[in-house]
């Protein structure tokens, strides 16, 4: 492997779904502030992430919706007075 070229900041990140609370532990150069303990009993840096495979519709094959800006609700709120 060449000396030098990855990057200086490249470490074990825990990735964190919001939407189903599973984890994954991968190599990452993200920026965290934030730092929790793993499985192994080491602390890593955290970052919560909104949609991962665990939960994205299109590897679990359940059809959802997922809205966590409100932009659904908005939506209907502005049909609704289009409609009167």
């Amino acid at each position: 492997m060449k000396k030098d070229i990855h990057p200086e900041n490249y470490r074990m990140v825990i990735f964190q779904d919001n939407s189903n609370g599973e984890r994954f532990l991968v190599g990452s150069t993200i920026d965290a502030e934030a730092t929790d303990k793993w499985d192994d009993g080491n602390e890593y840096p955290i970052v919560y992430v909104d949609v991962s495979s665990t939960s994205h519709p299109f590897y679990t094959g359940q059809e959802k919706v997922m809205d966590t800006a409100g932009r659904v609700e908005r939506f209907k709120a502005r049909a609704s007075k289009a409609k009167k």
